[in-house]
C-alpha cells in the first residue's frame, strides 16, 4: 500500500512539468514531507466541462488540490475516504467504489517519493519493530502517481452552495519491484511521461486500453534509504525526515515544525 508520501514541488514547477494551463494561485499548498490520508494534495487532471460552438468538448488540464482518500459519489458519510486511500491495480476497474472514476476521472498525483515500513520482528519487550524507508526515483525526478478522483455532494448543502462539493482522490497500487520490493510487497504505481496524455484524457474509457498504461516500473528505477521513525507521527514535517539513519529504529517522537 501507500500510506504516506512526499510532495514538495512548487505549483509553478508542476504546471511546467505537466503542461498545466489552469491553476489558481489561491489554491497553493505548502510543501509537505509527510503527506498523510485526508491531507490536501496536488492532482493533475483533465476535465471537459463545456462544449465549443461546434459541439466539441473543450478539455482543460488543471492543477487542483484534492483530499487524499476517495469518497464515492454514493457514500453516505465522507469519513469512508480515510479507508480508501489506495486502489489495487488488479481490481480497480471492477470495484464499485472505483470503476466509474477509473472510466471517467483519472489523475496524476505528483510526488518526490513515498514511505514504506519494513517489519523487523519484535524487540525485547515483545513490541513489533518497523523501520520506515523513503523510496524515490534514483534520478530525483518527480513521480507521477496514477490516481483517480471523485466528486461527493453533501446532502445537507444548499443547491447553490459551492462548498457542498468535496473532491477526493486515491492512489493506484501494484506489486512492488526494485528497491521497494525489498521493503514492502505493494507500492504506488507511477506512470511514464509518454502515458500522461492518454491516462488523463477524459474521453478514453476502454478499460483494457487504460489498464495497458499501468505497467510495473523497470528495475533500477527506485532507491530506498532508512529514515527516522519520526515520520510515524503525522505532526512531524520537514526535510529532516528524509535524512538517512543507521542502526536500529529510533524513537523519533518529537514534533517538528514545517520550515
Amino acid at each position: 500500500m501507500c500510506g504516506r508520501y512526499v510532495s514538495t514541488r512548487s505549483p509553478q514547477d508542476l504546471t511546467r512539468l505537466f503542461g498545466v494551463l489552469d491553476w489558481r494561485s489561491e489554491e497553493t499548498l505548502e510543501p509537505n514531507w509527510n503527506v498523510a490520508p485526508t491531507d490536501e494534495v496536488y492532482a493533475v487532471l483533465e476535465r471537459a466541462p463545456r462544449r465549443d460552438d461546434d459541439g466539441a468538448s473543450s478539455v482543460r488540464r488543471e492543477l487542483r488540490p484534492l483530499r487524499w482518500g476517495l469518497v464515492p459519489s454514493w457514500a453516505k458519510d465522507p469519513k469512508i475516504g480515510s479507508r480508501m486511500i489506495n486502489a489495487r491495480v488488479e481490481s480497480v476497474h471492477e470495484k464499485p467504489a472505483y470503476r466509474t472514476a477509473f472510466a471517467r476521472r483519472r489523475c496524476l498525483l505528483p510526488a518526490d517519493g513515498f514511505y514504506e515500513w519494513q517489519q523487523l520482528g519484535n524487540d525485547q519487550s515483545g513490541k513489533r519493530r518497523k523501520q520506515p524507508y523513503f523510496i524515490h526515483p534514483t534520478d530525483e525526478q518527480v513521480m507521477a502517481l496514477a490516481g483517480l478522483y471523485e466528486y461527493w455532494r453533501d446532502p445537507e448543502a444548499g443547491d447553490d452552495d459551492p462548498g457542498g462539493w468535496l473532491m477526493t482522490c486515491t492512489i493506484i497500487t501494484t506489486e512492488a519491484t526494485d528497491a521497494a520490493g525489498r521493503v514492502h510487497p505493494r507500492m504506488p504505481l507511477a506512470l511514464a511521461p509518454e502515458h500522461y496524455d492518454a491516462w488523463l484524457d477524459p474521453h478514453r474509457d476502454d478499460a483494457g486500453e487504460l489498464r495497458g498504461l499501468l505497467t510495473q516500473p523497470a528495475d533500477g528505477h527506485l532507491s530506498a534509504r532508512p529514515v527516522s521513525t519520526a515520520v510515524n507521527n503525522t505532526r512531524n514535517n520537514g526535510p529532516q525526515l528524509l535524512g538517512e539513519v543507521t542502526g536500529p529504529p529510533d524513537s523519533g517522537t518529537r514534533p517538528a515544525d514545517r520550515p
